[in-house]
């Protein structure tokens, strides 16, 4: 049982497990995540889950309740569904820097955000990680530092870190996580508002003559960047979305000659 004093709101909490390989690790991720008082558990095309040998239970020492509650999706994008905010777990830089943040500062914005609005927590595939597509899902990535020449954390055992600091902040903030930053005085946007957004900027882009999808040299990449770094709130995405559509209006049928990016 939840302790009463405990303010962080872990149902708003979702654990994003990408393409495992392993059910074993699916069941050791679960038990990581009850013990922390954690219980969404999101899968995007599991590899062997379910799985009739029964590893993922037995790795799960008991947590029968979160097996039994995941959530498996064909796609990130419909896992993240709702999501206002969402940090990818990473161990490797990319060729563009995105914000990245250590596991405490990663956990002091999650908790705080999920008092109102869904967020996830994203951790790729057992060898390779996640891609570039799927990390620009992200606002953020966050790095569990260690050795420098063996990073090799088990995909399991990183959930058990993150979700130890979700837990252990509880007991740190106390009362901190309900003085909520009073930035925001709309609803902040979900992934899938913030997708729909960047669609609507590559076709805009597009037919405005501003970009070349033949050629697009990380326009969309930096673009996501921008606006992931900033954080959109509901509004601010209607707003851009407003401006996009005019501008295509006001184009519709002129011979546009722009530099494209």
């Amino acid at each position: 049982m939840v302790s009463e004093f405990m303010a962080v709101n872990f149902q708003n909490i979702r654990i994003v497990l990408v393409q495992t390989s392993h059910p074993g690790n699916i069941g050791s991720a679960a038990r990581a995540m009850k013990n922390m008082c954690l219980e969404n558990l999101y899968l995007v095309s599991p590899q062997n889950f379910p799985d009739p040998e029964g590893k993922s239970r037995a790795m799960a020492a008991g947590a029968d309740d979160v097996l039994a509650g995941i959530k498996i999706f064909d796609s990130l994008d419909e896992a993240l569904a709702g999501c206002s905010y969402v940090v990818g777990a990473s161990a490797r830089l990319r060729a563009i820097p995105w914000p990245v943040i250590d596991p405490r500062e990663c956990v002091q914005q999650l908790t705080e955000i999920a008092q109102t609005d869904q967020v996830a927590l994203v951790f790729g595939r057992e060898d390779r990680g996640l891609t570039n597509e799927e990390l620009e899902r992200c606002n953020a990535l966050v790095h569990i530092p260690g050795n420098p020449d063996y990073m090799s954390l088990n995909i399991a055992a990183a959930v058990q870190v993150l979700a130890y600091e979700i837990h252990m902040s509880s007991y740190l903030q106390g009362d901190k996580l309900e003085k909520l930053v009073e930035f925001y005085d709309h609803p902040r946007a979900t992934a899938d508002e913030v997708e729909g957004l960047y669609g609507h900027f590559e076709s805009a882009l597009i037919s405005l003559g501003f970009h070349d999808p033949d050629n697009p040299r990380q326009l969309m990449r930096r673009l996501r960047r921008l606006f992931n770094r900033a954080g959109l709130d509901k509004m601010e995405v209607n707003i851009l979305r407003g401006i996009l559509t005019a501008a295509e209006k006001a184009t519709k049928g002129k011979n546009i000659n722009t530099n494209k990016v």
